[in-house]
């Protein structure tokens, strides 16, 4: 059951894109990890101090103008788990996990 889902539309002029690669622009997975944490941070309503990221999975490139849909699921051990798809493709997917008690 999805928890959380957000559009997002890659802005044709985002700073990842200088260096990502000139002449083929592709989102930076470090870029989709960040929307992906802010979202967990707002649907548990402040920041995740000791989370880690688990089992991403980059599994298709996006660029500039795509949109992309991200979505946050109950995932295992009290964590989150996430997928971002542009249309029917999947693009990336992971975990978050809360620090062991």
């Amino acid at each position: 059951m999805t928890l959380f889902e957000q559009a997002w539309r890659v802005p044709a002029d985002h700073p990842a894109f200088a260096g990502h690669f000139p002449g083929h622009p592709i989102v930076p997975g470090v870029v989709l990890l960040d929307r992906a944490v802010q979202m967990a941070q707002r649907l548990r309503g402040g920041p995740l101090a000791g989370w880690q990221v688990t089992q991403v999975k980059f599994l298709s490139p996006c660029g500039p103008d795509d949109e992309l849909v991200f979505a946050l699921r109950d995932g295992a051990r009290g964590g989150l788990a996430f997928s971002v798809h542009c249309g029917d493709r999947e693009v990336a997917s992971g975990g978050l996990l809360p620090p062991a008690p």
